[in-house]
């Protein structure tokens, strides 16, 4: 059975199947049909509708406030480097594992080149203290992306 944010995240998603540029969808409405508190909605759309996950979001409150989710739109190249630009200094296994399923699911990277990007920055191979981990990990996963942009 699948989780009410997973169920919110698919509806949303399926919306982007029926228009063109970006959606608008009401929190309350929203809330109201799948039977749940606004701050659900909030939840699913600030986690899963991020700029890292190709989306950018606004949000207007108040008397009709809605909110405006538009896919972004571009190249590998430039999706790559804006990746690049919001990585932080760190970054553990487990952050970088998601950000290579969303390379896999927006057809940014290979399956081969997905497995190349876990094993060199998995925890298995990165033999230093572990308080070091988490910074060499970003130096590496910034290093490959680098790798991967077409000039």
């Amino acid at each position: 059975m699948m989780r009410m944010s997973d169920m919110i995240e698919e509806f949303i998603k399926e919306l982007f199947n029926e228009e063109d540029e970006y959606i608008e969808i009401q929190r309350n409405d929203l809330a109201e049909y799948f039977n749940c508190v606004p701050s659900q909605i909030n939840y699913v759309i600030s986690t899963r509708f991020k700029p890292s996950q190709g989306y950018y979001v606004e949000s207007k409150r108040g008397g009709g406030g809605h909110i405006r989710i538009k896919k972004i739109d571009m190249t590998r190249s430039k999706y790559i480097m804006h990746i690049i630009a919001s990585l932080e200094d760190k970054i553990t296994s487990q952050e970088v594992d998601i950000y290579i399923s969303n390379f896999l699911s927006y057809n940014i990277i290979s399956e081969k080149e997905a497995k190349l990007l876990k094993v060199a920055t998995s925890d298995n191979v990165l033999n230093i203290p572990h308080e070091y981990k988490d910074c060499l990990r970003a130096n590496i996963l910034k290093n490959m992306l680098l790798n991967l942009i077409e000039d």
